[in-house]
C-alpha cells in the first residue's frame, strides 16, 4: 500500500491569475504620507519612530489574522457555573487577549496620562489610526480606559485606592486579563455604563438609584442597557442619587476579594463589533463611590465622553484608511478589459475620491486630537465645537465610503474572506456610539451658542488658510452667513455641522496638502462640482498623483 502522504502527491497549487494577492507584510505608518504629515503638524514627530515599530507590527500577516480570528469567534457569557454559583464572566477568544496586549503595549489605553508632553494626545491618536485598521472591537475597551482616566485622575478621592492602586494599574502598559482583585493585577481597564433600556441618549431619564452607605460609598440598584466591555476591573456609571443624576466608579471586585453586586444578563448580538463583548446588566445594591458632586453626573460624564467621540472619529479615519488601500491594493493587480483597474480612467476617479476623502478624515481627526494637546482657550473653544461636528461628520462618512471601497473588490470584498466586510459592518457603530447623529449636531449648536467663543474659535482657525483657495474663502463667507442667526440654527443644524467639517477640512488640506489633493477637495466638496456618489470628481483632477500619494507604488 503506498504511504506517500496525499500532501506530496498532489499537483503545487499555483497562484490564481488575475486576483491580487493579500495584503499583507507591510507598515502601515511608513506608507501613510498623509498621516505622517499630521503627525508633525500636531507636534508629535518625536513618536515617528514607534509609530512605524507599532505599523510594522500591525501589517505583519500574524497580526492581521489575529483580528479575522477575534471576529469569527465571539465573546460567550458564562452567567453561572456548574454548581449554580453566579459567575458572570464573558470568555475571548485568544487573538482577542493577544490583540489587547498589543494595544495596551503601545498605550492605547493610556499613554497621554501616564507619559504627558507635548503632542502625546496626538501621537495616541496616530498610533490608534493604525490599530483601528486591523481590529476594532478591542479598540472599546481601550476608549473607554484613556476616556475613564481624564475624569478620575481629576477625582483622586473617589475611591480611597484611586492614588495608590488603581491610576498605576491603569498607567502600566500591561494588559492583565485575570478575573481578580485590583490589589492582584499588574494592569486595569474601566468600562462605562450609562444608557437604559427606557431612555437611551437621555442619560437624565434613567432610573437606577445610588443610596448612601456611608464613607463617600453608595449601593446601587437597577440596570444598564448597553454595558460595553463587562471584562473591565471597574466602571464608571450613571445613577439616580438623592441629590439628582450622579456619576459613580463601580469595581467589579470588593476590597475583601469578594464580586460586586453586578450580574450580567445577556450579550448583544450586535451588527458588527463582534469581537468586543457588550452585555445587559442588573446591579443589586452593588457598591459604588461617587465620582464629582451629586447632581452633576452629566457634567461629569461628558468630559469622558469628548474623549470617547475623539476616538469615535480617529476610529473612523481608521477604518477608512484600510478600505481605502485594500481598494487600491486590488485595483492595482486586478486587470479587466485588457488594462489593470487602477489604469481604468473611471475607476482611477473612484480611488482618487476616496483618497481625498480618507486623507481630509486623517488631517481633521488629527488636528482634533491635537486641540486636546493644547491649553489655549483658542483650543478648548474649538475642541467644544469641533468634537461633536468630527465626530458626526466623519462617522457619517464611513459608511458609504465602505460600500464603496468594497464596490472595486466586487465579489472578491463581499465574502467573509475579505476584511471589507467586516469594515462594512463595523461603519455605523462609531456613528451610533456616544451620541448619535441629531444629538451631535444640537451639541455643536450648543458650543456655537455658548458666548460666542467657539465659533469666533472656528472662525480664527479657518482664517489662518484665507487666501489659499478662493473656494474656501467663498465657503467659508457662506458659512459665516449662517452661523449668523443662532435662532434660525435648530432645524438646519446637520447641514451647519456638514459645513463646518467640511470648511476646517479644506483649511487644513489647503495649508498643509500637496496643490492637488487641496484642489480636488476644494473644487468638490467646497464649489460643489461633484455627484452624490464617490467617482464624481471634476474632469482634470490629478487622479493619478492622489493615488499614488495615498498609496506608493512599491
Amino acid at each position: 500500500m503506498d504511504q506517500t502522504p496525499w500532501s506530496s502527491m498532489a499537483a503545487p497549487v499555483e497562484a490564481s491569475p488575475n486576483q491580487s494577492p493579500p495584503l499583507q507584510d507591510y507598515n502601515l505608518y511608513a506608507a501613510d504620507l498623509a498621516l505622517q504629515e499630521a503627525v508633525r503638524g500636531a507636534g508629535a514627530a518625536w513618536a515617528e519612530a514607534g509609530l512605524a515599530e507599532f505599523g510594522a507590527t500591525l501589517g505583519r500577516a500574524e497580526t492581521i489574522a489575529l483580528g479575522a480570528a477575534a471576529n469569527r469567534n465571539p465573546p460567550v457569557l458564562h452567567t453561572h457555573d456548574r454548581f449554580g454559583n453566579r459567575r458572570d464572566e464573558v470568555e475571548f477568544h485568544p487573538a482577542y487577549h493577544a490583540l489587547m496586549a498589543l494595544g495596551f503595549g503601545a498605550g492605547l489605553h493610556s499613554s497621554p496620562w501616564a507619559e504627558p508632553r507635548a503632542g502625546a494626545h496626538a501621537a495616541r491618536a496616530a498610533a490608534y489610526i493604525l490599530y483601528g485598521q486591523v481590529e476594532n472591537g478591542t479598540q472599546c475597551p481601550m476608549t473607554m480606559t484613556y476616556a475613564s482616566i481624564a475624569v478620575l485622575a481629576k477625582h483622586p478621592d473617589s475611591l480611597p485606592a484611586m492614588t495608590d492602586v488603581w491610576l498605576p494599574r491603569l498607567y502600566a502598559r500591561n494588559y492583565d486579563p485575570r478575573f481578580a482583585p485590583i490589589r492582584d493585577k499588574t494592569g486595569a481597564s474601566i468600562g462605562m455604563g450609562m444608557t437604559e433600556k427606557q431612555g437611551g441618549s437621555d442619560v437624565r431619564s434613567n432610573t437606577s438609584r445610588a443610596e448612601p452607605a456611608g464613607g463617600g460609598a453608595y449601593r446601587i440598584t437597577g440596570h444598564k442597557w448597553f454595558f460595553s466591555a463587562p471584562m473591565c476591573d471597574a466602571f464608571l456609571v450613571l445613577a439616580q442619587a438623592p441629590g439628582g443624576l450622579t456619576c459613580f466608579f463601580l469595581p467589579r471586585h470588593l476590597d475583601d476579594g469578594s464580586r460586586n453586586a453586578l450580574r450580567l444578563v445577556r450579550l448583544k448580538d450586535k451588527l458588527g463589533n463582534r469581537s468586543n463583548a457588550s452585555a445587559e446588566v442588573e446591579f443589586e445594591r452593588a457598591l459604588a463611590w461617587r465620582v464629582g458632586d451629586e447632581g452633576r453626573g452629566v457634567a461629569t460624564i461628558l468630559e469622558m465622553v469628548n474623549y470617547t467621540r475623539l476616538d469615535c472619529a480617529t476610529g473612523s479615519s481608521a477604518l477608512m484608511r484600510q478600505a481605502l488601500v485594500q481598494a487600491i491594493h486590488h485595483a492595482r493587480h486586478r486587470s479587466a478589459f485588457g488594462r489593470r483597474l487602477v489604469e481604468q480612467p473611471l475607476m482611477r476617479n473612484v480611488l482618487a475620491d476616496l483618497a481625498l476623502e480618507s486623507e481630509a478624515a486623517t488631517a481633521l481627526a488629527l488636528r482634533l486630537a491635537s486641540a486636546y494637546d493644547r491649553a489655549e482657550e483658542h483650543e478648548r473653544a474649538l475642541r467644544r465645537l469641533l468634537t461633536p461636528a468630527a465626530k458626526y461628520w466623519l462617522c457619517k462618512r464611513l459608511a458609504p465610503f465602505a460600500q464603496e471601497a468594497m464596490e472595486v473588490l466586487g465579489g472578491n470584498g463581499y465574502v467573509e474572506d475579505s476584511i471589507m466586510p467586516r469594515i462594512y459592518r463595523e461603519a455605523p457603530v462609531n456613528s451610533i456610539w456616544e451620541g448619535s447623529g441629531n444629538v451631535m449636531c444640537l451639541d455643536v449648536m450648543r458650543a456655537a451658542n455658548r458666548n460666542g467663543e467657539s465659533v469666533v474659535a472656528l472662525f480664527d482657525e479657518l482664517d489662518a488658510a484665507r487666501g489659499g483657495d478662493a473656494r474656501l474663502d467663498a465657503f467659508v463667507a457662506a458659512l459665516k452667513r449662517e452661523l449668523a442667526d443662532p435662532a434660525a440654527r435648530e432645524p438646519v443644524a446637520r447641514r451647519l455641522t456638514e459645513r463646518i467639517a467640511l470648511a476646517l477640512q479644506g483649511a487644513l488640506l489647503v495649508r498643509h496638502a500637496p496643490k492637488e489633493v487641496a484642489e480636488g477637495f476644494c473644487a468638490s466638496r467646497l464649489q460643489g462640482d461633484w455627484g452624490g456618489c464617490f467617482g464624481t470628481l471634476p474632469a482634470g483632477t490629478a487622479f493619478a498623483r492622489i493615488i499614488d500619494r495615498t498609496w506608493p507604488s512599491t
